[in-house]
């Protein structure tokens, strides 16, 4: 088996990969579509991060692909649903870089109520402007979290612990941390001294921020955006931050974002008071690490047992693993009558089932069974030949020793 590892993903990943068994390659860089359908054809496990789209086309040019790790949150960059279809689970890391982005964004709520970036730009230029105008303690100040998932709680008690109100807006039902208050949307707007987005990158929130949200904001706030580029529009923020209605900004994700080393532009450019980072709120050594270790463990044992735990795409089940049991994993279409199919081919070979596990997710259904006897070629066949079978596995193929796998 071969894992194909790209865009600088933490070598820890590869060392657990290559203590596993697999053959490992890794690429420094993001590859296009053309590039990437050249080397799926032996790959079997699939590490990504934002930069690379995992087409419908790639999938179909890699017919012994089982898994797909996304080493970052999102997964938009990944065709979940031919993924599915083509019985390949995917999986990324929705906790280790939190903890790097909440640190970030309060570091920049910091030196944008303090004027730093406009202060250091003067000097670099040669320019000694020292002044208290417009800079300000965060101590006491509101500061409003749109979206209060893993990012925005944390970023909840560090402010806290620096004194500042907080109030949120979320749609979905969360609890507050500490003294943390949930608001309407408009009040966050009208209220907050900073307001900070921390809202995921389904469709529904593309263009989320606009001309009319910025109209809401208190007068002589700060913005930052942290999540996906394509929730702001940034021509309306440029036009916010040059009107006085915004006082400074932070962004770290932008709508198109370009290769290492090639050129970027964005209307943001050049206004005072307004840092730009290349999307670096998860880039970390530590997010790094722990994302490098926390993915590759659940792609080694999604490969060892078939556990689909955190899984993005597919139903979850779960079943310890035992020595004396044979593992059978059958992923199918989410119709009337799979399991009944699959018992009676089992039954007709005399073969018990010791243990069983099914669950579905939309389309989609997975089923774990621990059975008393071994596989044999011709019995993978009938099962893989049931009506709506997508894919049959049997952990006994896969060279993967159990001491390589942590979670």
């Amino acid at each position: 088996m071969k894992a194909l590892l790209l865009e600088n993903i933490s070598g820890l990943a590869a060392s657990a990969f290559a203590a596993g068994g697999l053959e490992v390659e890794t690429i420094s860089s993001a590859l296009d579509e053309a590039e990437l359908k050249k080397k799926m054809h032996d790959v079997t496990v699939l590490g990504v991060r934002s930069k690379t789209r995992v087409s419908e086309a790639v999938l179909d040019a890699a017919p012994n692909l089982l898994a797909i790790g996304a080493f970052c949150i999102g997964t938009d960059k990944v065709n979940l649903a031919a993924a599915s279809e083509r019985g390949v689970a995917v999986f990324n890391d929705p906790h280790s870089n939190s903890r790097s982005v909440a640190e970030l964004a309060i570091g920049e709520i910091i030196l944008l109520m303090r004027r730093i970036f406009a202060a250091s730009t003067d000097l670099h230029q040669g320019k000694w402007k020292k002044s208290a105008t417009g800079s300000h303690e965060v101590r006491g100040l509101t500061l409003g979290i749109v979206g209060y998932g893993k990012i925005g709680s944390q970023l909840s008690d560090l402010a806290e612990a620096l004194g500042m109100r907080v109030i949120f807006s979320d749609v979905a039902d969360v609890l507050a941390r500490g003294n943390a208050r949930r608001v309407s949307f408009q009040e966050l707007l009208q209220t907050a001294d900073v307001v900070t987005l921390h809202v995921d990158g389904r469709a529904p929130n593309r263009d989320f921020f606009g001309k009319e949200e910025f109209a809401l904001m208190k007068k002589g706030a700060c913005f930052l955006n942290l999540s996906r580029g394509f929730v702001v529009d940034h021509n309306s923020l440029a036009d916010a931050l040059k009107s006085g209605q915004i006082q400074g900004a932070a962004v770290d994700v932008f709508p198109q974002e370009p290769d290492n080393g090639e050129p970027f532009t964005s209307p943001l450019q050049g206004l005072p008071n307004v840092m730009l980072t290349p999307h670096i709120g998860g880039s970390t050594e530590e997010a790094q690490q722990n994302i490098g270790s926390f993915v590759s463990s659940r792609l080694i044992e999604y490969l060892r047992s078939g556990t689909t735990m955190l899984s993005v795409n597919f139903p979850h089940c779960q079943l310890e693993v035992t020595p004396e049991s044979h593992r059978l994993m059958h992923l199918h279409r989410n119709v009337p009558g799979m399991l009944l199919h699959i018992n009676e081919i089992l039954a007709k070979r005399g073969i018990n089932i010791e243990r069983q596990v099914l669950d579905t997710r939309g389309q989609i259904g997975y089923a774990l069974y621990d059975i008393n006897r071994g596989f044999d070629a011709e019995l993978v066949d009938e099962l893989q030949a049931i009506p709506h079978t997508i894919r049959v596995r049997v952990p006994e193929a896969i060279a993967v020793p159990e001491a390589s796998v942590g979670v």
